[in-house]
């Protein structure tokens, strides 16, 4: 009976406005269901699963307490928006989420008008609710602006750049440091609890401006009542630094107490200005496996909800990653002037063994992608042997470094970009698609895809053993399961590898795309080239390839323009070669959320689509 009724109190929860009619008393139980319903939802489909368990209260309290959609909530990164989703009119279709077609991973504008802002990346919630806080600042009945930042995105300097500009203007926003790493502040007890009510009260908020304006001008009595403040909050909470950049502090709280939680929320949407609330949650909060394991459960496959184990666990496959890890590991046993540097995704890049078996050499620099390339140029440029790990499209955030403090200066770096081309469920915002056309347009940068595990392993040490930068990018999962470190132990640099010897057409193929174009050039009769590198091109196999050939196939899983191909077609023009060529790649669009098969297919970079393709191109 209890969990009928309990199932009822969610069901009759399809919209903020619903929860609004609920007695303060029934919010923790709408809470533990919200939170029942995460662990059975994703349990099923997989996705983003500990952040959103540790938010449930504060999604909760901040529609409890807010107008949305006509108050702008904005969430950072958004891997935490599934309870947001889920109480705006979209918990009927989570179960879709991150699937062909579904629910978006994250935040999206054109799913639901409770989505402020498309976001999937991290730090820019308070660059965004500044500008939006800006805009409405002349506006009648002005919107409420609210940032959610968390997950360690505070580390991130945009960040900062942001909370450094909105205080300064005065921006009437407010911002929720959701903190569930306790980075900043022990945890908090009911002393905590009982100032920040206090601090956030009507009665305190009048009672401090009514005595600014009275004698806020004489400067003796100013610092005083500066001091004053300070002495209240400031001996247990960090409020000075915030305070400094022109935010008044509030906090920490429980954010598992949802009652407190929209007692202050309601307090400080009566306040203008900026306002910084900081609440502590519990990353996994309320299923005991997440709790303990934050990483693995942090996003996930589909699991026994009864014991945490995802589905397929014993079958283990071997991954880039893992490729990378066992690489790694092995040069800094042989070289200590090795150093790894990752910003914030040890674990998902394949740097765990290392920082076990390297730890001074290991280094973690947060969410910080600028800082982590301009970090590896001074190592470098002290004689050491650095090793950037990043995401390739958390890289484009480091452009400007990539260029200045890298390639400018020529040095030794190597960088291990995971993650390139299509990655699947995360969906646009996290797709690999443009590096190889930001890369290869800057000097000094050799640039190398591999097509198997094996051919990963020897790029590695090629670039490692390389006197300059080089980049070694690779998808997400594993290539066609061949590993055997032995088999490739050098790779000269700039040379490419056929595959399969044809007539009449060439298939160019780079990385990813040299397996699924296999059977293309089998059907087709036609010469298959593992590329190898983007650059420098094999010119002289281009070369004589013109000469016995009609035509070229260009395939990567790149955008067309400016990819590798680009690189191909602009070789032969340059040459003026007497061939026609084809340039097949991602289309010149963000290509949305779904298994990395369908998103290729979609493209018509799969193993039939590549062939229908060229047969087109030559009748």
């Amino acid at each position: 009976m209890e969990e009928n009724k309990a199932e009822k109190l969610l069901d009759s929860i399809n919209f903020p406005a619903d929860i609004k009619k609920l007695p303060v008393e029934k919010l923790p139980e709408l809470c533990g269901e919200v939170r029942d319903f995460l662990i059975s939802s994703v349990s099923k489909t997989g996705g983003h699963f500990g952040s959103n368990l540790g938010v449930v209260e504060l999604t909760v309290a901040l529609h409890r307490v807010f107008d949305t959609p006509r108050d702008l909530l904005i969430w950072d990164v958004g891997h935490q928006a599934y309870p947001h989703k889920i109480l705006t009119g979209r918990k009927d279709r989570l179960h879709t989420i991150r699937k062909k077609g579904g629910l978006a991973p994250f935040p999206k504008v054109t799913e639901s008008e409770y989505d402020a802002v498309s976001v999937g990346h991290t730090s820019t919630s308070i660059s965004t609710a500044c500008g939006m806080a800006i805009a409405n600042k002349n506006k009648k009945n002005f919107p409420q602006v609210v940032a959610v930042i968390g997950d360690g995105a505070l580390n991130g300097g945009m960040a900062f750049e942001a909370l450094n500009h909105a205080g300064d203007v005065g921006a009437n926003l407010l911002v929720i440091l959701n903190d569930n790493k306790m980075s900043i502040s022990p945890n908090v007890g009911g002393l905590e609890k009982y100032l920040t009510r206090l601090i956030s009260s009507p009665s305190y908020v009048r009672f401090r401006n009514k005595g600014r304006e009275i004698l806020g001008h004489i400067p003796v009595v100013q610092k005083f009542m500066r001091q004053a403040e300070k002495q209240t909050k400031g001996m247990i909470v960090p409020s000075n630094l915030f305070e400094q950049l022109g935010f008044e502090y509030y906090g920490p709280i429980d954010g598992h107490d949802v009652k407190t939680l929209v007692e202050v929320l309601g307090n400080l949407k009566k306040i203008r200005g900026p306002r910084f609330l900081h609440v502590m949650t519990k990353k996994g909060k309320g299923y005991i496996h997440a709790e303990k394991d934050e990483f693995s459960l942090h996003a996930t496959a589909p699991f026994d909800p009864a014991t945490g184990k995802k589905n397929g666990d014993s079958i283990k496959k071997i991954t880039y990653s893992d490729v990378f890890s066992d690489w790694i590991c092995e040069k800094a046993r042989k070289d200590e002037k090795l150093h790894a540097i990752t910003p914030a995704m040890c674990e998902g890049s394949g740097l765990t063994e290392f920082r076990k078996k390297f730890p001074a050499r290991f280094h973690d620099v947060g969410i910080a992608e600028q800082h982590a390339v301009t970090f590896a140029s001074g190592l470098s440029a002290q004689g050491e042997k650095p090793v950037v790990s990043i995401y390739s499209s958390f890289l484009q955030r480091a452009y400007d470094q990539i260029i200045h403090d890298i390639a400018l200066e020529n040095l030794d770096v190597l960088f291990a970009i995971d993650r390139a081309g299509i990655v699947g469920p995360d969906g646009a915002t996290h797709n690999g698609s443009f590096d190889l056309s930001f890369l290869r347009i800057i000097p000094n940068l050799i640039i190398m895809a591999p097509s198997n595990e094996n051919e990963c392993y020897a790029m590695l040490s090629a670039g490692y053993k390389y006197s300059g930068p080089a980049v070694v990018r690779y998808p997400r999962g594993g290539g066609n399961g061949e590993y055997n470190q032995e088999k490739y132990n050098t790779l000269e640099i700039g040379k490419a590898k056929i595959i399969h010897e044809g007539k009449n057409i060439a298939i160019l193929a780079f990385g990813a795309m040299v397996e699924n174009s296999k059977k293309a050039a089998k059907e087709l009769d036609a010469t298959l080239v593992n590329m190898r590198f983007i650059k420098p091109l094999d010119e002289e196999l281009l070369k004589k390839l013109a000469e016995t050939h009609k035509y070229f196939i260009t395939v990567e899983d790149n955008v067309i323009s400016g990819g590798a191909g680009s690189a191909v077609s602009e070789f032969i023009a340059r040459e003026n070669l007497k061939v026609s060529v084809k340039n097949f790649g991602l289309p010149d669009k963000f290509m949305e959320h779904g298994t990395r098969e369908e998103i290729l297919e979609e493209a018509g970079l799969d193993e039939d689509g590549i062939g229908k393709a060229i047969s087109l191109f030559i009748k």
